[in-house]
C-alpha cells in the first residue's frame, strides 16, 4: 500500500512540474516557429493542425528525467529514490528522444524539409541504441527474462536469443507508437494507459523502482496532454513518440511481462500492423489499398469518424485490453 501510495505520489508530483513548466516551453516553441508540417497525403481537415509547435515530447521528458536523476542522488544521502537499474530505461528514453529531436527538426529545419531524416538512416540508429540497451539489460541488470501466464516460474532464454527479441521489441514499440501519434491525444492518452498497466505489474512483482519510474512517466503524459488533447496547442512529435515507445518496450522487458504487449499494447500494434499490412498489400497488388489510409486511425478518419471519436475510441479499448493484461499478470 505504502509503495502504491509513493507511486501516485510521483505522478501527481510530474504532472505538476509538466504543467507548470509546459506554458513556458510553448512560448519558446511558437517564438522560434517550431511548427508542424502537414503531409499532402493526410486527410484535409489536418491541414488546421499546420503551424501547431512540435517537439513536444520535451516537455515529458524533462520532469521524467529531473525527477528520476533527483530520486536517484536522494539514495546517497539514505532515502529511498527510484533505483539505479531505471537509469538503464531513462538513457533510453533521452537517446531516442535525441534522435526524434534530430528528425523532427531535419523536418521543419534541414535539409529535408517536410521528410525528417532518412528512414534508413534513423531505422539504422534506433536498432543501435537497442541493441546497446537490450545488451545492458541481459548481462548487467537483474530483472527476469520472460514470463507466460498460467506459469508460476521465470522462463529463461538464450543470451543471444534475448539480446535479438528485446532489440526488436524496443525498435518494434518506438515505431508503434510513432504510427500512433497523428491525432490530438491519442498517444499520449494510450501510453499513460501502458505505463500505468506495466506500473500495476511491477507493482504487483516487487518492482516498485520500475512502478515509481512507470508512474512518473504517467503523471508527466498526463501533464503533456494538458496541451495536447484536443484541438491540441502542441504536439509531442518524434521527439516524444521514439522516446515513448523506446522506454515502454524497456519497461515490458524489465518486468519480464513482454508477452502481455501483446494485449496491453494492442492499439499501437495494430496501429504499426496495419502500416505494414498497407504496404505489402499495395506492392502485392500492384496499387491497391488494404486500407483506405494508414496507420489505422487515418481509416476510421476516411470513414467519417471524428478526431474526439477515434481518440475516445481507441482509449477505450486500450483501457480495457490493459485490465486484461494486468489480469493476466496474475495467474
Amino acid at each position: 500500500m505504502k509503495e502504491g501510495t509513493l507511486a501516485v505520489s510521483l505522478a501527481a508530483l510530474s504532472f505538476m512540474l509538466t504543467v507548470i513548466w509546459g506554458g513556458p516551453l510553448l512560448r519558446v516553441l511558437r517564438y522560434f516557429k517550431i511548427g508542424k508540417l502537414i503531409r499532402v497525403e493526410e486527410p484535409g481537415q489536418h491541414m488546421i493542425k499546420m503551424g501547431t509547435p512540435t517537439m513536444g515530447g520535451v516537455m515529458f521528458i524533462a520532469p521524467v528525467v529531473m525527477l528520476t536523476i533527483l530520486l536517484n542522488a536522494a539514495q546517497l544521502f539514505g532515502l529511498t529514490g527510484i533505483g539505479r537499474s531505471v537509469l538503464v530505461p531513462l538513457i533510453v528514453m533521452v537517446g531516442f528522444g535525441i534522435l526524434g529531436a534530430v528528425d523532427d527538426w531535419e523536418g521543419i529545419r534541414g535539409k529535408r524539409k517536410g521528410e525528417g531524416m532518412r528512414i534508413r538512416t534513423k531505422f539504422i540508429a534506433q536498432w543501435v541504441l537497442a541493441i546497446g540497451a537490450a545488451i545492458v539489460v541481459k548481462f548487467m541488470l537483474d530483472v527476469p527474462d520472460m514470463f507466460i501466464p498460467n506459469l508460476g516460474f521465470e522462463i529463461e532464454l538464450n543470451p543471444i536469443l534475448y539480446v535479438a527479441i528485446a532489440s526488436f521489441i524496443i525498435v518494434a514499440c518506438s515505431n508503434a507508437v510513432n504510427f500512433t501519434d497523428g491525432l490530438d491525444g491519442l498517444a499520449g492518452m494510450i501510453s499513460a494507459t501502458i505505463f500505468a498497466a506495466y506500473g500495476i505489474v511491477a507493482l504487483i512483482q516487487g518492482q516498485t523502482y520500475i512502478a515509481r519510474f512507470c508512474f512518473t512517466i504517467v503523471g508527466a503524459l498526463f501533464g503533456f496532454l494538458w496541451f495536447n488533447v484536443h484541438p491540441a496547442e502542441l504536439i509531442m512529435g518524434d521527439t516524444g513518440a521514439l522516446a515513448l515507445g523506446a522506454v515502454m518496450g524497456m519497461v515490458a522487458l524489465m518486468t519480464g511481462q513482454w508477452p502481455l504487449f501483446l494485449i496491453i499494447g494492442v492499439i499501437p500494434i495494430s496501429e504499426a500492423l496495419s502500416v505494414t499490412i498497407q504496404i505489402f498489400y499495395f506492392r502485392l497488388t500492384k496499387g491497391r489499398r488494404f486500407f483506405k489510409m494508414a496507420p489505422l486511425h487515418l481509416h476510421f478518419e476516411m470513414l467519417g469518424w471524428s478526431e474526439t471519436q477515434i481518440v475516445q475510441r481507441f482509449w477505450l479499448i486500450g483501457l480495457l485490453a490493459a485490465m486484461i493484461g494486468i489480469g493476466f499478470s496474475l495467474v
